[in-house]
Protein backbone atom coordinates (compact mmCIF):
# COMPACT_ATOMS: atom_id res chain seq x y z
CA UNK A 1 0.00 0.00 0.00
CA UNK A 2 2.99 2.31 1.09
CA UNK A 3 4.38 1.92 -2.73
CA UNK A 4 0.81 2.63 -4.31
CA UNK A 5 0.70 6.09 -2.26
CA UNK A 6 4.16 6.41 -3.17
CA UNK A 7 3.10 6.35 -7.02
CA UNK A 8 0.17 8.24 -7.05
CA UNK A 9 1.88 10.99 -4.84
CA UNK A 10 4.48 10.53 -7.88
CA UNK A 11 2.16 10.86 -10.34
CA UNK A 12 0.30 14.12 -8.94
CA UNK A 13 3.52 15.72 -9.41
CA UNK A 14 4.35 14.85 -12.76
CA UNK A 15 0.94 15.80 -14.30
CA UNK A 16 3.29 19.35 -13.33
CA UNK A 17 5.25 18.53 -15.89
CA UNK A 18 2.63 17.57 -18.54
CA UNK A 19 0.85 20.49 -17.83
CA UNK A 20 3.53 22.36 -19.30
CA UNK A 21 3.10 20.96 -22.24
CA UNK A 22 6.14 18.92 -21.42
CA UNK A 23 6.01 15.37 -23.32
CA UNK A 24 7.49 12.80 -20.37
CA UNK A 25 10.06 10.15 -19.84
CA UNK A 26 10.25 8.98 -16.09
CA UNK A 27 12.73 7.30 -14.36
CA UNK A 28 12.53 6.02 -11.00
CA UNK A 29 14.84 4.33 -8.29
CA UNK A 30 14.12 1.11 -6.75
CA UNK A 31 17.00 0.41 -4.68
CA UNK A 32 14.64 -0.55 -1.40
CA UNK A 33 12.72 -2.92 -3.80
CA UNK A 34 15.70 -4.49 -4.99
CA UNK A 35 16.56 -5.11 -1.58
CA UNK A 36 12.91 -6.52 -0.77
CA UNK A 37 13.39 -9.24 -3.25
CA UNK A 38 16.87 -9.78 -2.41
CA UNK A 39 15.77 -11.00 1.34
CA UNK A 40 12.92 -12.78 -0.06
CA UNK A 41 15.24 -15.05 -2.02
CA UNK A 42 17.58 -15.40 0.94
CA UNK A 43 14.48 -16.60 3.29
CA UNK A 44 13.35 -18.76 0.50
CA UNK A 45 16.77 -20.34 -0.34
CA UNK A 46 15.89 -23.50 0.23
CA UNK A 47 12.65 -23.96 -1.53
CA UNK A 48 13.10 -22.19 -4.78
CA UNK A 49 15.76 -21.54 -7.21
CA UNK A 50 17.47 -18.06 -6.54
CA UNK A 51 16.97 -15.06 -8.74
CA UNK A 52 20.18 -13.45 -10.25
CA UNK A 53 20.04 -9.94 -9.64
CA UNK A 54 19.59 -8.72 -13.48
CA UNK A 55 17.10 -10.47 -13.04
CA UNK A 56 15.95 -8.55 -9.86
CA UNK A 57 16.05 -5.34 -11.44
CA UNK A 58 13.62 -6.55 -14.24
CA UNK A 59 10.96 -7.62 -11.56
CA UNK A 60 11.35 -3.99 -9.78
CA UNK A 61 10.90 -2.20 -13.15
CA UNK A 62 7.71 -4.01 -13.82
CA UNK A 63 6.05 -3.42 -10.85
CA UNK A 64 6.84 -0.76 -10.06
CA UNK A 65 6.18 0.66 -13.90
CA UNK A 66 3.11 -0.90 -13.29
CA UNK A 67 2.07 1.25 -10.05
CA UNK A 68 3.35 3.97 -11.99
CA UNK A 69 1.29 3.91 -15.27
CA UNK A 70 -2.11 2.93 -13.42
CA UNK A 71 -1.21 6.33 -10.88
CA UNK A 72 -0.47 7.95 -14.16
CA UNK A 73 -3.42 6.96 -16.09
CA UNK A 74 -6.20 7.81 -13.31
CA UNK A 75 -4.51 11.11 -13.19
CA UNK A 76 -4.81 11.82 -16.59
CA UNK A 77 -8.14 10.53 -16.63
CA UNK A 78 -9.34 13.05 -13.62
CA UNK A 79 -7.65 15.98 -15.61
CA UNK A 80 -9.36 14.65 -18.95
CA UNK A 81 -6.46 14.70 -20.66
CA UNK A 82 -6.18 11.59 -23.28
CA UNK A 83 -2.71 10.13 -23.02
CA UNK A 84 -1.50 6.67 -22.97
CA UNK A 85 1.36 5.69 -20.34
CA UNK A 86 3.86 2.54 -21.20
CA UNK A 87 6.49 0.93 -19.57
CA UNK A 88 9.51 -0.01 -21.24
CA UNK A 89 11.33 -3.11 -19.80
CA UNK A 90 14.85 -1.59 -20.17
CA UNK A 91 18.09 -3.54 -21.19
CA UNK A 92 21.29 -0.85 -20.56
CA UNK A 93 24.82 -2.44 -22.02
CA UNK A 94 27.94 -1.95 -19.72
CA UNK A 95 31.48 -2.88 -20.79
CA UNK A 96 32.31 -6.10 -18.95
CA UNK A 97 35.61 -4.90 -18.50
CA UNK A 98 34.54 -1.49 -16.79
CA UNK A 99 37.00 -1.18 -13.63
CA UNK A 100 34.08 -1.42 -11.31
CA UNK A 101 33.40 -5.11 -11.59
CA UNK A 102 37.43 -5.30 -10.53
CA UNK A 103 36.57 -3.50 -7.32
CA UNK A 104 32.60 -3.67 -6.59
CA UNK A 105 31.35 -1.34 -4.13
CA UNK A 106 27.39 -1.09 -4.09
CA UNK A 107 25.89 -3.09 -1.05
CA UNK A 108 22.78 -4.73 -2.22
CA UNK A 109 20.13 -6.72 -0.24
CA UNK A 110 20.24 -8.56 3.54
CA UNK A 111 22.62 -8.51 6.02
CA UNK A 112 24.19 -11.96 6.82
CA UNK A 113 25.67 -12.91 10.16
CA UNK A 114 29.65 -13.68 9.92
CA UNK A 115 29.46 -17.49 9.67
CA UNK A 116 26.82 -17.28 6.53
CA UNK A 117 28.83 -14.38 4.72
CA UNK A 118 31.76 -16.73 4.94
CA UNK A 119 29.76 -19.74 3.52
CA UNK A 120 28.48 -17.37 0.56
CA UNK A 121 31.49 -16.22 -0.27
CA UNK A 122 33.49 -19.47 -0.21
CA UNK A 123 30.17 -21.11 -2.24
CA UNK A 124 28.82 -17.92 -4.83
CA UNK A 125 32.33 -16.55 -5.04
CA UNK A 126 30.67 -13.43 -3.55
CA UNK A 127 32.35 -10.29 -2.36
CA UNK A 128 31.11 -9.26 0.80
CA UNK A 129 31.59 -6.05 3.51
CA UNK A 130 31.01 -5.80 7.21
CA UNK A 131 28.00 -3.05 7.50
CA UNK A 132 28.94 -0.70 10.50
CA UNK A 133 27.83 -3.41 12.82
CA UNK A 134 24.68 -4.37 11.12
CA UNK A 135 26.40 -7.59 9.78
CA UNK A 136 27.31 -8.44 6.58
CA UNK A 137 26.03 -7.77 2.81
CA UNK A 138 27.07 -8.42 -0.99
CA UNK A 139 28.85 -5.78 -2.88
CA UNK A 140 28.45 -5.89 -6.36
CA UNK A 141 29.90 -3.59 -9.24
CA UNK A 142 28.29 -0.21 -10.44
CA UNK A 143 29.47 0.36 -14.00
CA UNK A 144 28.34 3.16 -16.18
CA UNK A 145 25.97 2.41 -18.80
CA UNK A 146 27.30 2.87 -22.81
CA UNK A 147 23.99 2.46 -24.50
CA UNK A 148 20.07 2.06 -23.69
CA UNK A 149 18.88 -1.12 -25.80
CA UNK A 150 15.50 -0.43 -26.55
CA UNK A 151 16.10 3.70 -26.82
CA UNK A 152 14.63 3.93 -30.42
CA UNK A 153 11.52 2.58 -29.53
CA UNK A 154 11.31 4.86 -26.74
CA UNK A 155 11.95 7.95 -28.87
CA UNK A 156 9.13 6.68 -31.13
CA UNK A 157 6.69 6.20 -28.27
CA UNK A 158 7.91 10.02 -26.73
CA UNK A 159 7.24 11.17 -30.39
CA UNK A 160 3.92 9.74 -30.61
CA UNK A 161 2.67 11.66 -27.70
CA UNK A 162 2.77 8.80 -25.31
CA UNK A 163 4.19 8.57 -21.47
CA UNK A 164 6.90 6.70 -21.10
CA UNK A 165 8.36 4.98 -17.50
CA UNK A 166 11.86 3.57 -18.48
CA UNK A 167 14.88 2.59 -17.47
CA UNK A 168 13.66 2.19 -13.81
CA UNK A 169 16.18 1.85 -11.46
CA UNK A 170 18.99 2.19 -14.12
CA UNK A 171 18.29 -0.66 -16.16
CA UNK A 172 18.40 -4.09 -16.32
CA UNK A 173 22.71 -4.26 -16.49
CA UNK A 174 23.70 -6.74 -19.67
CA UNK A 175 26.72 -6.72 -21.58
CA UNK A 176 27.70 -7.77 -25.56
CA UNK A 177 29.05 -11.20 -24.87
CA UNK A 178 32.17 -12.21 -27.39
CA UNK A 179 29.42 -14.08 -29.34
CA UNK A 180 27.92 -10.34 -30.06
CA UNK A 181 24.92 -11.57 -27.76
CA UNK A 182 23.47 -9.57 -24.80
CA UNK A 183 23.75 -11.44 -21.62
CA UNK A 184 23.06 -10.12 -18.29
CA UNK A 185 25.62 -9.48 -15.31
CA UNK A 186 25.38 -8.98 -12.04
CA UNK A 187 25.10 -5.28 -11.44
CA UNK A 188 23.30 -2.14 -10.27
CA UNK A 189 23.56 0.89 -13.03
CA UNK A 190 23.09 4.44 -11.29
CA UNK A 191 19.73 5.67 -12.22
CA UNK A 192 21.12 9.55 -12.55
CA UNK A 193 23.50 7.90 -14.75
CA UNK A 194 21.36 5.90 -17.21
CA UNK A 195 18.55 8.83 -17.02
CA UNK A 196 21.31 10.96 -18.29
CA UNK A 197 22.56 8.66 -21.14
CA UNK A 198 18.58 8.00 -22.47
CA UNK A 199 18.18 12.16 -21.85
CA UNK A 200 21.28 12.46 -24.57
CA UNK A 201 20.90 9.82 -26.79
CA UNK A 202 17.29 11.44 -27.16
CA UNK A 203 17.75 15.46 -27.07
CA UNK A 204 15.26 15.98 -24.84
CA UNK A 205 15.17 19.41 -24.23
CA UNK A 206 15.10 19.27 -20.71
CA UNK A 207 16.82 16.74 -18.06
CA UNK A 208 14.98 17.15 -14.46
CA UNK A 209 16.84 15.27 -11.23
CA UNK A 210 14.87 15.18 -8.09
CA UNK A 211 16.66 14.77 -5.45
CA UNK A 212 15.92 15.64 -1.67
CA UNK A 213 17.46 19.68 -1.82
CA UNK A 214 15.82 22.78 -2.87
CA UNK A 215 18.81 23.54 -4.67
CA UNK A 216 22.67 23.09 -5.43
CA UNK A 217 24.59 24.88 -2.62
CA UNK A 218 28.51 25.71 -2.71
CA UNK A 219 30.09 24.61 0.79
CA UNK A 220 26.62 22.74 1.51
CA UNK A 221 26.08 22.44 5.11
CA UNK A 222 28.67 24.55 6.25
CA UNK A 223 27.85 28.56 7.71
CA UNK A 224 28.72 30.47 4.61
CA UNK A 225 26.43 27.78 2.30
CA UNK A 226 25.76 29.38 -1.21
CA UNK A 227 22.79 28.43 -3.34
CA UNK A 228 23.77 28.19 -6.89
CA UNK A 229 20.50 29.27 -9.41
CA UNK A 230 22.40 28.77 -12.45
CA UNK A 231 25.49 26.62 -13.07
CA UNK A 232 27.19 26.69 -16.26
CA UNK A 233 28.79 23.50 -17.36
CA UNK A 234 32.85 24.46 -16.80
CA UNK A 235 31.40 26.12 -13.71
CA UNK A 236 30.35 22.53 -12.39
CA UNK A 237 33.31 20.62 -13.84
CA UNK A 238 35.15 22.89 -11.69
CA UNK A 239 33.44 22.75 -8.34
CA UNK A 240 33.15 18.71 -8.78
CA UNK A 241 36.80 18.38 -9.19
CA UNK A 242 36.92 20.48 -5.80
CA UNK A 243 35.35 18.36 -4.26
CA UNK A 244 31.92 20.73 -3.39
CA UNK A 245 29.94 18.12 -4.60
CA UNK A 246 30.61 14.26 -2.64
CA UNK A 247 29.74 11.55 -4.27
CA UNK A 248 27.38 9.61 -1.58
CA UNK A 249 25.77 13.11 -1.98
CA UNK A 250 25.03 15.64 -4.91
CA UNK A 251 28.49 14.11 -6.88
CA UNK A 252 26.46 11.76 -9.31
CA UNK A 253 23.90 14.34 -9.93
CA UNK A 254 25.98 16.49 -11.06
CA UNK A 255 28.00 13.94 -13.09
CA UNK A 256 24.98 12.98 -14.91
CA UNK A 257 23.94 16.82 -15.73
CA UNK A 258 27.45 16.86 -17.27
CA UNK A 259 27.38 13.98 -18.85
CA UNK A 260 23.67 14.85 -20.44
CA UNK A 261 25.14 18.62 -21.45
CA UNK A 262 28.76 17.41 -22.95
CA UNK A 263 26.22 14.80 -24.91
CA UNK A 264 24.59 17.32 -26.72
CA UNK A 265 21.60 18.48 -23.58
CA UNK A 266 20.42 22.03 -23.85
CA UNK A 267 19.10 22.35 -20.02
CA UNK A 268 19.36 20.21 -16.80
CA UNK A 269 16.86 21.40 -13.38
CA UNK A 270 17.68 19.95 -9.77
CA UNK A 271 15.41 20.61 -7.80
CA UNK A 272 13.41 18.45 -4.74
CA UNK A 273 9.79 17.46 -5.50
CA UNK A 274 7.83 20.11 -3.29
CA UNK A 275 9.67 22.67 -5.30
CA UNK A 276 9.18 21.27 -8.88
CA UNK A 277 6.33 23.91 -9.90
CA UNK A 278 8.11 26.72 -8.87
CA UNK A 279 11.61 25.11 -10.47
CA UNK A 280 9.79 24.92 -13.56
CA UNK A 281 8.65 28.81 -13.41
CA UNK A 282 12.75 29.77 -12.50
CA UNK A 283 11.85 30.46 -9.02
CA UNK A 284 13.46 27.48 -7.95
CA UNK A 285 16.06 25.24 -8.13
CA UNK A 286 19.61 24.99 -9.78
CA UNK A 287 19.52 24.99 -13.27
CA UNK A 288 22.56 23.88 -15.35
CA UNK A 289 23.43 25.04 -18.99
CA UNK A 290 26.33 24.77 -21.34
Amino acid sequence: MEQLRNADSAARLMMRIIRKGFELILVHGNGPQVGNILIQVEEAITKVPPLSLDICVAQTEGSMGYMLEMALTNQLRKAGLDKEVITILTEVIVDRDDPAFANPTKPVGPFFSKYRALALMKEKKWRMVEDAGRGYRKVVASPRPIDVVPKDAIGKLVREGKIVVAAGGGGIPVFINGRGLLQGVEAVIDKDYASALLAAELKVDLYIILTEVETVYLNFGKKNQRPLPVLRLREAKKYLEQGQFPAGSMGPKIRAAINYIEGGGSEVLITCAEKLGSALLRRAGTRIVP
